[in-house]
């Protein structure tokens, strides 16, 4: 009876059998999970033997440039970061494992080493990828992209034509180089002009990352280091645009304005303007120069001088039409004539008084060199009191032409002196424009050798 029951039991155990599904690959990637990390201690250094150095392999391929502040001395970078180093806890046999070489593990699962960056100063926003791969020989790949905000030396003396060298230094924080020790996964000649990945299209042209490895002695210890030189530079093409050419422009139009005459009255207001749009221009384009504590970029000062010498211009055009004028004011204050047309334009002075006036207008223009008379003062006073009221008035007229003739003289010395000196005023005029030039022409060869000496060094 027995023996009935366990015949039914394997007749019905058979075509069961054939009904059950197959075992899921993943249960095996499970279980070399379980078994991988079942004793993992993700505290230890993965060696077996305590006194071999975990050897860590460090390459990275520049991006992008995001960002260079000039005043806080810091570079915004986008690099494509790889670290790999060997772990002898995470070594299977594939074949066991139905073929798997390599499996996705988290990070925070596994030992990591504790690579930093030194010139690190702000954490940016780089994605957070929370796995590594593992291949069956225990080689761990940690692939990241990560935005570094570094610190670094900017010279920014030569803006925009400036080129910039900032170092990227990888390190292990807390173990020495007999713990933890590092390597280039790629040689440096292959590194050095490694650009294919770099957004060329920005304002910075990725030069050259020439790397090099060395190590740090502190404390009577050594830890290994890897330094990533970043060499950029800048494309100065849109702040040549922007704002080198108007200014090269408007120093142009104010040397031209020279060739308007001082006495229009349009050039002061033509420089004037010129002032008044060239500080617009420099308040406009004042966020495109970047700013420092240390130095003053070269554009810098050749904007300070530009505004400098439209000043100079300016007050030089002034100086010349302020002497222009005085000197009118002057032929005003001292015109002969208006002195003359006031003694006799009444006709209620005495015959003394027109006597009188009629010897001092005669003695005068006899002084002036204009006129030779011969008058004797004694014998006209008598002659003229004995004389009728005819003779009187002929003696009036007389006097009457005599001041006119010297009235006529006078006016046309005047217009000689005011053309004399109108004459010297375009003389000094000339000689403050050409002492305008040589001034230029030196400040601009100031700044040639000192753009020739930054080339050089």
């Amino acid at each position: 009876m027995f023996s009935v029951f366990i015949s039914i039991l394997l007749l019905l155990s058979v075509p069961l059998a054939e009904f059950l599904p197959e075992k899921p690959r993943r249960s095996t990637l499970n279980q070399l999970t379980r078994t991988l990390l079942r004793k993992y201690n993700r505290g230890v250094r993965p060696v077996l033997n305590w006194t071999d150095p975990t050897i860590v392999y460090i390459d990275f391929i520049v991006q992008s440039v995001l960002d260079v502040d000039g005043q806080t001395q810091k570079v915004t970078t986008n690099i494509w970061y790889r670290q790999i180093w060997k772990d002898e806890f995470l070594v299977w046999d594939p074949l066991e494992f139905d073929g798997i070489n390599e499996i996705s593990l988290s990070l925070d699962a596994i030992w990591v080493p504790d690579i930093i960056i030194s010139e690190f100063v702000d954490v940016g926003r780089s994605p957070s990828l929370p796995y590594v791969y593992v291949n069956s020989s225990g080689t761990v790949k940690n692939y990241k992209p990560i935005q570094v905000v570094s610190a670094c030396d900017l010279e920014i003396y030569a803006f925009p034509f400036d080129r910039q060298n900032c170092t990227l230094t990888f390190r292990s924080w807390l173990h020495t180089v007999g713990e933890v020790d590092l390597a280039l996964w790629r040689s440096p000649e292959e590194i050095i002009n490694d650009t294919r990945e770099f957004m060329n299209d920005g304002e910075w042209e990725l030069l050259s990352v020439p790397s090099r490895y060395c190590q740090l002695h502190m404390e009577d210890r050594d830890y290994a280091q890897i330094q990533f030189n970043v060499v950029i530079r800048r494309r100065p093409l849109l702040y040549v645009v922007s704002l080198l050419i108007p200014s090269i422009f408007l120093m142009v139009v104010d040397v031209i304005s020279f060739y308007l005459p001082p006495n229009s009255g349009t050039r002061i207001t033509f420089k004037t303007s010129i002032l008044l749009g060239y500080t617009v221009f420099r308040v406009n384009m004042m966020d495109e120069l970047p700013a420092t504590a240390i130095k003053t970029p070269l554009i810098g000062v050749f904007f300070a001088v530009c505004m400098a010498l439209l000043v100079l211009s300016l007050a030089k055009s002034i100086l010349v039409v302020k002497l222009l004028h005085h000197n009118e004011k002057e032929m005003k204050e001292m015109s002969v004539s208006a002195c003359l047309l006031d003694k006799y334009g009444s006709s209620s002075q005495s015959f003394n008084e027109s006597s009188f006036t009629s010897m001092k207008t005669l003695d005068e223009a006899d002084q002036c060199g204009g006129f030779d008379f011969d008058f004797h003062v004694e014998e006209d006073l008598v002659s003229l009191c004995e004389l009728p009221d005819t003779v009187l008035q002929l003696e009036r007229v007389l006097q009457e032409v005599v001041s006119l003739r010297y009235y006529l003289h006078q006016v046309e010395s005047d217009g000689t002196t005011q053309t004399d000196w109108l004459a010297l005023c375009y003389k000094m005029d000339r000689l403050l424009f050409r002492l305008y030039l040589v001034i230029l022409v030196i400040y601009s060869s100031t700044l040639l050798f000192l753009w020739i000496a930054w080339s050089s060094a």
